[in-house]
């Protein structure tokens, strides 16, 4: 078994000081180079230690100032379940009215966009075939909270009342409400979260540090035909959200 390496090792032993109440929330840490004294490794170890602590919340950098333990923060419940999806009202309204936030979204729409080898495989197109791309920015309070970028192929809804996910008369209502209104029923979802660090683009939207813990979330919607008819990009920060999945039960 390989040895834990020594960064890894030092993030637990901060880790540990902290839930041992040696440094309460609000408090600096002392210097990288006090710490790497006391600790027997190198200033550059406790560097890489403490950038996972504040990709994991624990700890936040104040430029200038130092490292700080990070304030408990309350981490705002999303429920998954293509099962709340209902022909009124937003379920990431719900989510965020029950965390006492508001909840809303931008979203930036733009049609006829060539589909890259990786979105075309999931939507079983030919790469290059057209799609129609929206990218959302959902808030609570004002604030980001997730960021996702769908993608329809664009022969499925081109003519129709629907062909913008957020215009016309059915804007934002959801794929299976707006797929219904041109004679096609979303009969299941299929979601692959993973976990990941941050890109610079998605820290800089969420306001998270580089390289702070994300969930990635690939997410397809299915006609009844079994063809698919949207697919998103879904990202979450860790921090500041925790996923649920709701799974509906039919009785046998």
């Amino acid at each position: 078994m390989s040895e834990q390496p020594p960064y890894l090792r030092i993030a637990d032993v901060l880790r540990r000081r902290i839930a041992d109440q040696e440094w309460a929330p609000g408090d600096r840490l002392p210097s990288r180079a006090q710490i790497a004294e006391e600790s027997g490794v190198g200033e550059n170890v406790i560097r890489r230690a403490q950038e996972l602590l504040i990709s994991q919340g624990v700890l936040e950098g104040r430029a200038g100032s130092g490292t700080y333990v990070a304030a408990p923060r309350q981490r705002v419940r999303v429920v998954r379940s293509s099962a709340r999806e209902q022909p009124s009202g937003s379920p990431f309204r719900a989510d965020m009215k029950a965390a006492g936030k508001q909840g809303d979204w931008e979203s930036r729409t733009e049609a006829k966009v060539p589909a890259s080898a990786e979105i075309a495989g999931r939507l079983g197109i030919a790469e290059g075939d057209l799609c129609v791309r929206t990218v959302y920015e959902f808030l609570a309070d004002g604030r980001p909270v997730q960021l996702s970028t769908s993608w329809e192929p664009y022969d499925l809804t081109a003519g129709t009342l629907v062909v913008l996910p957020e215009g016309g008369p059915h804007a934002g209502v959801g794929v299976v409400n707006r797929m219904a209104q041109i004679g096609v029923t979303v009969s299941h979802a299929v979601e692959q979260p993973e976990p990941r660090q941050a890109s610079a683009e998605e820290a800089s939207l969420l306001g998270i540090q580089k390289s702070a813990l994300v969930t990635h979330i690939r997410r397809t919607y299915y006609s009844d035909q079994g063809r698919p008819v949207e697919t998103a990009d879904i990202v979450v920060p860790a921090a500041m959200c925790e996923i649920v999945y709701e799974i509906p039960v039919s009785p046998h």
